[in-house]
């Protein structure tokens, strides 16, 4: 059963990942969550506090929805990588589409505010090198570097996605031609 701090940081998840950041207060997390009014200023004192207790509680989240696709896919077949992986990019635009949101609204905020923009900065490192195993398995010769681009290549493709694409796109083509392109490349120099 989730503690009540995590009840009010899925609540903060949702709020920010709905109605932007300027609808992330206290009282929007209250509601959001179901608990008394004062219950989201007592976990997070500041709204700073509490921003960078959503960037972290979205890095759990997202690490453990990452390590069960994972679990999906078998070492050594590309194949398999290329549908897990588009099995997250359909659950981030799917049951956690308000996670993706969220996320992409501190992004943003990142520009501004540095903490921010360090606290999601190592959230993303945190994923590539969890990520980067599977290329090296897989015989990427520069699977950070690889691991990278795929990343980059996700993040536009989820932005657009969720932002200004009219209809649902299929990631699979585009995840199939970048690991294509990756174990078929030279060592990096």
């Amino acid at each position: 059963m989730p503690s009540r701090r995590d009840e009010v940081l899925d609540a903060a998840v949702r709020v920010l990942g709905t109605k932007g950041l300027r609808g992330l207060t206290y009282q929007a997390v209250d509601r959001a969550a179901g608990t008394p009014a004062g219950t989201t200023s007592n976990h997070f004192r500041s709204h700073d506090l509490l921003v960078t207790g959503v960037v972290t509680h979205l890095e759990t989240l997202d690490a453990r929805d990452w390590k069960r696709f994972a679990a999906t896919a078998p070492a050594g077949d590309p194949e398999a990588l290329v549908r897990a992986l588009a099995r997250v990019v359909g659950h981030m635009l799917g049951p956690a589409r308000h996670r993706t949101a969220a996320r992409y609204a501190l992004a943003l905020e990142g520009i501004a505010r540095p903490a921010v923009r360090e606290a999601m900065s190592r959230a993303r490192t945190s994923m590539i090198e969890l990520t980067s195993a599977w290329l090296a398995e897989l015989g990427s010769p520069a699977p950070l570097d690889h691991c990278t681009i795929l990343f980059d290549y996700l993040d536009g493709f989820l932005f657009h996605q969720l932002a200004t694409a009219p209809a649902p796109a299929d990631p699979e083509p585009g995840i199939r031609v970048l690991l294509g392109a990756f174990l078929a490349s030279p060592a990096q120099s």
